[in-house]
């Protein structure tokens, strides 16, 4: 290193920041996003992510760039040049046709491009599919520094496994998977993030090993939550609980756990697009990684559906009726809307002239109106007390507290997507 651990991560949402903040208590940090309002937000030592808490960012923040150790959080692309290290945390979304868009990578990686100096390291966190850092990002390294990879500079792989609002399984006790593009470099990255990874590290043989480790994690999860989608789907259509099916199976040794629900978020989402838009390109149809994508878009209408004909079986009239929706963040207990499947939920009952409500006490109502074109509800009193059908949708705490009888009409349904309520005061659940 040029000096002590001067590191920069590029990017600080939901990843970068809670990796700066803890190399930032160990190495001189800059963190760096191309969001002016988040800068400044994070500068004032307020994150809205609620991944970091304000006292822990405020500790490790330095206002003088020159500082031995801490985390300077910049904007200006200059700042960058003095890092010898870049950890690049930016999302890797997918389009409306479900097709990976590196865009955010590719300016990221240019960014770094510009500054690189020889010698440096610069290593990828976003989620990709196998081959995607040698063969997309490195090449733009190339171009924007005029350096040679591996011989001028080098590169490693380190999957984020971020957890969204999970207080318990925060960055630095999540095994962490690294890799390198040379052996020495390999066993550079992986002893960086030991200094920080209290839960250890675990040395994948190649930048593609690690690549293709990160992007399976979630499709394996994706394709087991389809199949208890799909056994919901079926015991409804029998008249059985799946709740109490899956508790009975689940007194096996062996059976794993999994529940049926909405599938959305940055992660479970979007990753098997990766890997199955490789998979094409590579002459092989994915079949069952698609299949269990369908399945999982599909939750939403379906929901929405059978809360219709619920309601049409106690006498409510569909146009013009109030819907209330529960939720609009793609999990519980954190604000994240990013890729909320919510939305299919309510975009359905649109289709069928149906008034609907949504009320979240987590998601932010600019983000909401902004994302989605959606007037939110952040407060109990504005909710009605005629709702023809309410939609759990999320399992926040704070719904727990909510008596839902009291908001709904005399035919009025209850739907718990998220099988949280007591099954006597509601009509369906997933």
């Amino acid at each position: 290193m040029k000096k002590k651990g001067t590191i920069a991560i590029i990017g600080l949402g939901y990843v970068g920041l809670p990796l700066a903040v803890e190399f930032s208590k160990k190495y001189h940090v800059v963190g760096f996003d191309i969001n002016e309002n988040r800068i400044k937000e994070l500068r004032q030592g307020i994150d809205k992510t609620l991944e970091v808490e304000g006292d822990n960012l405020k500790q490790v923040l330095i206002h003088d760039f020159d500082s031995e150790q801490g985390l300077y959080i910049t904007s200006n692309p200059e700042d960058l040049a003095k890092s010898n290290i870049y950890i690049v945390t930016v999302p890797t979304p997918t389009d409306e046709l479900n097709k990976p868009v590196f865009t955010p990578l590719i300016k990221a990686s240019e960014t770094v491009g510009k500054v690189l100096s020889k010698g440096d390291i610069v290593i990828y966190e976003s989620t990709v599919y196998p081959g995607a850092t040698e063969d997309v990002c490195v090449p733009i390294v190339e171009k924007q520094s005029g350096l040679k990879y591996n011989e001028d500079f080098f590169v490693g792989y380190s999957p984020e496994r971020i957890n969204p609002g999970d207080k318990k399984h925060t960055v630095t006790k999540i095994l962490k998977v690294t890799s390198g593009s040379t052996p020495e470099i390999a066993e550079q990255v992986d002893q960086l993030y030991k200094s920080i990874i209290t839960a250890g590290t675990h040395l994948a043989p190649s930048i593609k090993v690690a690549e293709a480790a990160k992007v399976i994690e979630n499709s394996q999860r994706d394709i087991n939550i389809a199949f208890v989608n799909e056994l919901s789907k079926i015991f409804r259509l029998l008249d059985i609980d799946t709740k109490a099916v899956l508790e009975a199976a689940g007194t096996k040794w062996n059976f794993i756990n999994f529940t049926p629900g909405l599938v959305g978020g940055h992660c479970i989402g979007v990753d098997p697009y990766y890997l199955a838009q490789k998979a094409i390109e590579s002459g092989y149809n994915p079949e069952i990684i698609l299949a269990g994508r369908k399945m999982n878009d599909s939750m939403g209408s379906y929901v929405a559906q059978e809360t219709v004909k619920m309601m049409i079986k106690k006498g409510a009239t569909i146009k013009g009726s109030n819907v209330l929706v529960l939720g609009i963040t793609f999990k519980e207990n954190c604000p994240d809307i990013r890729n909320s499947r919510v939305i299919d939920i309510i975009r359905e009952f649109e289709t069928y002239d149906v008034n609907v409500d949504v009320y979240d006490p987590w998601a932010s109502k600019d983000e909401v109106e902004h994302e989605y074109n959606l007037e939110l509800l952040t407060a109990t009193s504005s909710l009605k007390t005629n709702y023809d059908a309410i939609i759990l949708a999320v399992s926040h705490n704070q719904f727990l507290e909510l008596d839902l009888t009291g908001f709904k009409s005399d035919i009025g349904v209850i739907f718990d997507v998220k099988s949280l309520l007591p099954k006597q005061i509601v009509d369906a659940r997933l």
